[in-house]
């Protein structure tokens, strides 16, 4: 059974991913595994090319792209829906 849930945050550095990376610590429980990843890393862009990821910020919970990452940018409810910040 898994113990934690691997939270992977894509951003460039901008204020709005910044904003993104303070919302997913705030919101985050112990059972989150937070890593934050650079896209103008060559490694990570391409990462997130095959994860779907178009734009940043990102959010992959578990490997996944969390639904409100396809299109319009992280969001709260969403995020807290797809279970950060619940323990597992």
């Amino acid at each position: 059974m898994q113990t934690q849930r691997r939270i992977e945050i894509f951003s460039a550095g901008c204020p709005v991913c910044e904003e993104t990376i303070n919302l997913i610590n705030r919101i985050a429980c112990p059972s989150c595994d937070i890593s934050v990843l650079d896209m103008r890393e060559a490694q990570v862009a391409e990462r997130a090319r095959k994860l779907g990821i178009g734009v940043v910020p990102a959010v992959v919970i578990d490997g996944q792209l969390a639904e409100c990452c396809a299109g319009r940018g992280p969001d709260e409810a969403a995020l807290r829906q797809a279970g950060i910040g619940e323990p597992m």
